[in-house]
């Protein structure tokens, strides 16, 4: 999808309005208009990058330079005890806009989000095996 057609790119450009929580230079953040908790935020670059790791080194430290500022001015304003800062990348993970962002949650004890982490446990020798296939790839 090329900016010119991205929602997000709009929005960045100011062609559809949000509920901007911060912007300058480099990030637009606004609370998502389908919350899993209020307060729920998107941090999006505003330049045009699918995925992670699409975008450019510099610019995701820029980004990720002003996600703490945000989620910590987010728990404060909803008083909770915590956050979760989750980026999905690609339909198979829950992308939904092809345009990179972060999710800023806020969270409370015994709230019923993300109630149970879906976590395994490798077989003898598999995960010897994954790694070693990752560092190839790197």
């Amino acid at each position: 999808m090329s900016g010119d057609e991205c929602l997000f790119c709009k929005m960045a450009a100011g062609e559809i309005p949000v509920a901007k929580v911060f912007e300058d230079e480099i990030v637009l953040a606004f609370l998502d208009i389908g919350p899993v908790s209020d307060g729920h935020a998107l941090v999006i670059p505003k330049q045009h990058f699918e995925k992670l790791h699409d975008c450019p080194p510099d610019l995701l430290g820029q980004v990720a330079s002003r996600l703490g500022r945000i989620a910590q001015a987010i728990a404060a304003a909803m008083e909770s005890e915590g956050y979760n800062v989750l980026c999905n990348n690609g339909s198979a993970a829950g992308q939904l806009i092809e345009h990179l962002h972060f999710h800023i949650i806020p969270r409370s004890a015994g709230d019923g989000i993300f109630r149970r982490w879906p976590a395994y446990k490798y077989p003898p020798g598999k995960i010897e095996k994954i790694a070693a296939k990752i560092r190839e790839n790197l």
